[in-house]
């Protein structure tokens, strides 16, 4: 049974019971059906051609958790501009319905057929949200195959002009969770929602009909669906727990909150996305979170040291910014952002910009300064025709703050 929300991580942790294990039977037919798929693959499109998302976020939840109302949010918060692959409404495909006019099941060998090719679409490359997958042990370890094939495609052609086709996978594992007292409540819900609307329709002819679903009339049935849930999906994607990037989202709030929860849990870190061999190339640039978290202190510091081992010249730059910059300032303070161009050679000391920079910056502004060097002639010799120029600095200071908003009209 799926841990109450409510509760700190460790001890919702701690209160989920271990899964059951995938059994050697399971295994095994995962391993055959998994076979004959990748088989089947290779020889319809060719090793180099087997392209699957780099990143793949497989989102549970119970019923009513709110799968179908955060997807969006999701793909979004995640950069991927592709619909999700809903496995349900990939079940009622042209593709799933010729399984079953052959007088077929669809079984996990189908649903692993049909997933697979959609995933090889070019649309999904750069990543896709896959809702309802996976359902069954089988499918779970078909799941755990398939990112072995990844990272082996990757291997292979990592030194080819191939190599940015097959990057490294980022799975992650998503569960919106929601009590049975909430998801009961929201079925229920959802199927007085859903009669308004097709009575509506029906009325008036505008709109279309939506699917109404015996679980969203019945308590009985929305609370044995929600069981079902807990006992097939929830052990499911436990199974991958321990492998992929798992993120357990309380879906139990308003929708702001529970996006406030993905957010959360959707954090970039890159570490866990990029390839192992460039995150060492980046490692001697520290992220930009780290150079934040000491930043005030060290500019008190700076302002304190310049107060007093540099108190004259510190004492210029103040008198500086008080009578040539912030009479300009203040007359841009609309706009919020102010030039100011000057040759005064306090500037010339690269402490003194510093210290205009940090002064301004303590008092909330963004100080931006730009040298330019301008070759001004001043003599020539007739004789050879030469040109004596002397070098003269501008410096070129733009000031950033919040500018006033006015009413117009």
């Amino acid at each position: 049974m799926p841990p109450e929300p409510a509760k700190p991580a460790n001890d919702a942790a701690a209160a989920a019971p271990v899964a059951p294990r995938i059994t050697d039977l399971e295994i095994k037919d995962a391993q055959i059906i998994f076979s004959a798929v990748w088989q089947r693959l290779e020889a319809q499109y060719g090793r180099e051609n087997l392209r699957f998302p780099k990143e793949i976020i497989l989102l549970g939840g119970a019923p009513g958790a709110g799968k179908g109302t955060n997807t969006t949010f999701i793909a979004k918060a995640r950069g991927l501009t592709c619909g999700p692959v809903v496995i349900s409404a990939l079940l009622d495909s042209p593709e799933a319905r010729r399984f079953k006019d052959a007088g077929s099941m669809v079984g996990d060998r189908e649903v692993i057929d049909l997933l697979f090719d959609r995933l090889l679409k070019p649309e999904y490359r750069d990543g896709v949200v896959l809702d309802g997958f996976p359902r069954t042990k089988v499918q779970v370890e078909c799941l755990k195959l398939l990112v072995d094939k990844m990272h082996a495609l990757r291997r292979e052609f990592y030194k080819t002009p191939l190599s940015i086709h097959f990057r490294q996978p980022t799975i992650h594992i998503m569960v919106l969770f929601v009590d049975e007292a909430t998801s009961v409540a929201r079925q229920l819900r959802r199927g007085i929602e859903v009669r308004s609307h097709n009575k509506e329709v029906r009325r008036t002819g505008i709109g279309e009909l939506l699917e109404e679903r015996a679980t969203d009339f019945d308590k009985n049935l929305a609370q044995r669906r929600y069981r079902v849930f807990k006992e097939q999906t929830w052990d499911a994607l436990q199974e991958l727990k321990e492998i992929f990037h798992y993120h357990f989202v309380n879906a139990q709030g308003t929708l702001p909150e529970v996006e406030k929860n993905i957010l959360h849990e959707l954090d970039y870190q890159s570490t866990l996305e990029l390839d192992p061999r460039t995150v060492d190339r980046l490692r001697g640039i520290p992220v930009a979170n780290e150079i934040v978290v000491h930043a005030r202190q060290e500019l008190v510091k700076r302002l304190d040291s310049y107060e007093l081992e540099h108190e004259a010249q510190f004492s210029h730059v103040v008198t500086f910014v008080e009578r040539k910059i912030m009479p300009i300032v203040i007359r841009h303070a609309i706009s919020g952002t102010a030039l100011v161009n000057t040759e005064d050679p306090l500037l010339d000391d690269p402490k003194a910009l510093a210290m205009l920079i940090d002064i301004f910056s303590e008092r909330g502004y963004h100080a931006m300064v730009d040298v330019h060097r301008i070759e001004v002639p001043e003599h020539v010799d007739l004789s050879t025709g030469a040109v004596k120029c002397r070098l003269k600095k501008v410096y070129r200071i733009q000031i950033r703050f919040t500018g006033s908003e006015i009413r117009r009209g």
